[in-house]
């Protein structure tokens, strides 16, 4: 309401605190509010000079936005193979980068676990590549005491209402050390404005607005809360699930990272029928996601890549209620169902391998 009253809507002074703060928890020197998480992946694809013929490494186990600015700018992506705990194989990257020439590497810290930034930093600096990350899904996650999009030449955040912290709407935010790319991103959100008429480039208009950065700023004053309560959902489960039929469970952090679970993720081979039976049973499970971005119809041009664990990934994969207003009381149902789900065979049962098709057919 302060804002409404007292600031422009476009370009008010909550975007620039937003800024601010947002940086500051980050501990990065910049930061640069957009209207969405794609946005701000394109936004550092051009400040990094992306051009056409470029190749980007990037894991195919994740959303298709990671990936679709920088074939907008016309670079070429190289699919990566994703490890045991679902980000960007360290040995995988090191075989591309020895086989190709590549501007950029784009680490997905994917349902908010934090990848081996170490290790790909190491491998990234042999080569002379670009580090881009993207933390769509881990605001506040950590490696060896640092958060996750403070490690890469810039990282981008997403704010879009289901993950652990928004802006009330779409929104997206650049996080970066570098004084080019942040003036770059300020300029090219806002039209390639040089003064209010002088356009020096041809830019976008990729702007957040006030409301949803006042908004923003206040979500962050709750993110830490928030994630130690993902976290302790987490926990609960992983104790109560380990070890029930064929489940395979999240990777557990290493001693030096921290996880703020955006998602908690499942795999099992009956991953259909399972998500047929808890839907029967009133609750909500997602797929993240059935398609990797090499098999998407948009990018089978860039076809040919052999991702063999990806593909099992994506068709295994189920997520379970996780966010951090979990009641107790709900959670303890869930495990109960998914349990019986097991305990009781009831994979086996006609009526529900009839309903599968159906659930299954939503997920594309």
């Amino acid at each position: 309401m302060q804002v409404l009253e007292n600031e422009k809507l476009v370009g008010g002074e909550s975007v620039i605190k937003f800024e601010e703060v947002f940086a500051k928890y980050m501990g990065t020197d910049y930061a640069v509010s957009t209207n969405s998480g794609s946005s701000a992946l394109l936004l550092a694809f051009h400040a990094i000079k992306l051009n056409i013929g470029d190749n980007v490494v990037a894991p195919s186990a994740t959303f298709i936005a990671t990936l679709n600015g920088a074939c907008l700018l016309g670079a070429n992506p190289l699919f990566c193979e994703i490890g045991s705990d679902y980000v960007i194989s360290s040995g995988q990257l090191e075989k591309i980068l020895s086989k190709n020439e590549v501007k950029c590497v784009v680490p997905v810290h994917l349902y908010g676990h934090p990848c081996d930034m170490s290790s790909i930093i190491d491998i990234a600096k042999k080569k002379n590549v670009i580090l881009i990350e993207d933390a769509a899904q881990a605001h506040g996650a950590q490696h060896k005491n640092n958060k996750v999009g403070s490690f890469g030449e810039a990282a981008i955040f997403s704010f879009y209402p289901t993950k652990n912290m928004t802006v009330g709407g779409d929104g997206g935010m650049i996080t970066t050390n570098s004084k080019k790319i942040y003036e770059s991103a300020l300029k090219m959100r806002d039209v390639g404005r040089k003064t209010k008429y002088t356009h020096d480039e041809i830019g976008y208009t990729l702007r957040l607005n006030s409301v949803n950065a006042a908004i923003g700023k206040i979500q962050l004053k709750y993110l830490n809360e928030w994630n130690c309560r993902r976290r302790s959902i987490a926990n609960t489960y992983r104790k109560k699930l380990t070890g029930v039929g064929d489940l395979i469970l999240p990777p557990q952090d290493q001693t030096y990272d921290e996880s703020v679970y955006h998602l908690f993720v499942l795999r099992t081979k009956k991953r259909n029928l399972l998500g047929t039976w808890l839907s029967k049973n009133g609750i909500s499970t997602g797929v993240h996601y059935p398609i990797p971005v090499h098999r998407q119809p948009a990018y089978q041009k860039f076809a040919g890549t052999s991702l063999p664990f990806t593909e099992e990934w994506s068709e295994t994969v189920i997520s379970i209620p996780m966010y951090s207003k979990l009641d107790s009381n709900d959670q303890e149902y869930i495990i109960n169902m998914v349990t019986r789900f097991y305990d009781e065979r009831l994979y086996e049962q006609k009526n529900l391998k009839d309903e599968e098709k159906e659930w299954s057919n939503k997920l594309i």
